[in-house]
């Protein structure tokens, strides 16, 4: 008789792999599943799980986090907010901030939108120091990285200019040595305001070091809204010119001039696909974007950079020209709320822009502007700029997959003075609850794919993201009839419902629907 350390019994077992949903049994011992298949002629174990009418899936992978640029690994490790959704696995270093390698001092500045700096001790440079400290601390979740462009570029440069061959060449060889270190690839963000310094030459040479290695690369759009066509027309060409695989972060049409795209966005990626490259996306289940108040700005207003942003908004004359740019953009103030600021009123956090400007006898566009020079630009939001119709539109497709965009949340963060996105702790139940059992747009079988074995192969992650013997033991156990997102923009601090078992390597994380306190997580490395 086979005695296993945990036995899950007779659960409705999704392998990940898209795979018929089937009621099987399975057996773990240590880190490993040893067994799946019928155990009935008898098996005992440390722990027994009854899982009858329950689903047993893999451990999800969360492609798009933000965790460690918002510092939330260090700050609250247990990652709960993650957990109880069925995340075992996060990547971090996306939209081209990453914590290593950190090669000057000014690198950890790239964090300054989301955490306070000072307040912050480095102990590493480069991405073997970085990852060698990462295992020395308890994660709740496996955690892996991407080598973030902006950081690399902070590093070798000193102010903002377009980057010369010897720079390239210095941004080349810290990419081949990060990823040589265990880094899964390079990620972007072509919106960002140093954004028109990016050269093009730049980023294929660099696209093309994460090719040699079979890394990969993730994008943040240069623009979700009006130009949206050429925005994914630029990460084609990347492909094109490098041969990297090219994954395009939190796929969104933002706008009513962008929403009559969408279908050319989908041809256009389809068409690329034909042709060979490797194209995926990810996507999260909300309406409403959390961006950053100053990129609703005119675009000519960013392309100087933060300080002229801010000497835009202080100079008396230039602030008046803005102000009247502002109203011609016609911005729905009354559908942006705001998430989080870093000074002066805090009580602002949840109140609508034009709430705000009307507590302050104001017009919109002047608030707008006092709150952005306050808060030398650090003002979060939530705008409600995507249709429901096109997230769909976007999940289906075949080279989608489910991701958070989201941040790990413990109950000791929860303050009324920074509302998080509600993705931070609903996006995969919402997935299910919305778009399988409400809308039936796909199957079980496929959304578990869309968050376990997908990402997993994206990772090259062969023993993660499916359930079959001798991948690791991350599974997760829910039920379908309860499992569901309660995070609102109003009240963000809810963890998802449904989950009753997580197991991270081997070892219970959630136990009966409670965070057992244990802290199991892996640092992945690329092989």
């Amino acid at each position: 008789m086979a005695h296993y350390d945990i036995l899950i019994r007779d659960g409705m077992v999704i392998d990940g792999k898209r795979g018929r949903m089937r009621r099987e049994d399975i057996g773990i011992n240590g880190d490993k599943i040893k067994f799946i298949g019928d155990l009935a002629g008898g098996s005992s174990a440390g722990l027994e799980i009854d899982a009858n009418g329950k689903y047993v899936a893999p451990g999800f992978i969360d492609l798009t986090n933000h965790s460690d640029t918002h510092w939330r690994i260090f700050s609250s490790p247990g990652q709960e907010s993650m957990l109880y959704q069925g995340i075992t696995t996060i990547l971090g270093g996306n939209c081209g901030v990453s914590l290593a390698p950190l090669i000057s001092g000014r690198d950890i500045e790239g964090l300054e939108k989301w955490t306070n700096v000072s307040e912050i001790n480095i102990n590493w440079q480069t991405m073997d120091e970085f990852l060698a400290e990462m295992e020395k601390q308890k994660l709740g979740v496996n955690f892996a990285t991407l080598v973030g462009h902006d950081t690399l570029r902070r590093g070798v440069i000193k102010d903002e200019h377009p980057v010369n061959p010897a720079e390239i060449n210095q941004m080349r060889l810290f990419l081949d040595r990060s990823i040589k270190a265990g880094a899964f690839g390079l990620s972007t963000s072509l919106s960002a305001i140093s954004g028109k310094f990016f050269s093009k030459e730049e980023i294929i040479e660099l696209l093309k070091i994460a090719a040699e290695h079979n890394a990969f690369s993730k994008h943040h759009l240069r623009d979700e809204g009006v130009n949206i066509l050429p925005a994914v027309s630029e990460i084609i060409g990347f492909a094109r010119e490098s041969g990297v695989r090219c994954q395009i972060s939190h796929l969104k049409a933002v706008g009513r001039r962008a929403w009559e795209r969408v279908q050319d966005v989908l041809n256009l990626i389809d068409q690329a696909k034909e042709e060979g490259f490797e194209i995926t996306s990810d996507v999260f289940p909300y309406t409403g974007t959390g961006s950053n108040l100053f990129m609703l700005l005119p675009a000519w207003v960013l392309e100087g950079g933060e300080a002229a942003v801010l000497e835009q908004i202080r100079n008396p004359e230039k602030r008046k020209f803005l102000i009247s740019s502002l109203k011609e953009l016609t911005l729905h103030y009354e559908r942006i709320i705001i998430a989080s600021v870093t000074r002066g009123a805090l009580s602002v956090a949840g109140k609508t822009l034009l709430k705000i400007a009307e507590d302050a006898g104001k017009a919109p566009e002047e608030a707008m502007l006092d709150l952005l020079d306050i808060n030398e630009l650090r003002v979060s939001i939530f705008n409600e700029a995507t249709r429901e119709e096109d997230i769909e539109k976007f999940i289906v497709q075949e080279h989608a997959m489910v991701a958070s965009d989201g941040v790990g949340y413990a109950p000791a963060d929860f303050s009324e003075k920074d509302l998080p996105h509600p993705r931070s702790f609903g996006a995969f139940p919402k997935v299910f609850a919305d778009f399988v059992k409400e809308k039936k747009l796909f199957g079980w079988e496929d959304a578990v794919y869309k968050m376990s074995g997908f990402p997993a192969s994206i990772l090259g992650l062969k023993d993660r993201g499916i359930l079959e013997k001798g991948a690791v033991a991350d599974v997760t156990i829910f039920d379908p009839e309860n499992i569901k997102d309660q995070a609102t923009y109003e009240n963000p601090f809810q963890f998802a419902k449904g989950m009753e078992w997580v197991i991270i390597s081997g070892r219970p994380v959630i136990e009966g629907g409670i965070f057992t306190g244990a802290l199991n997580g892996k640092i992945l490395k690329k092989s």
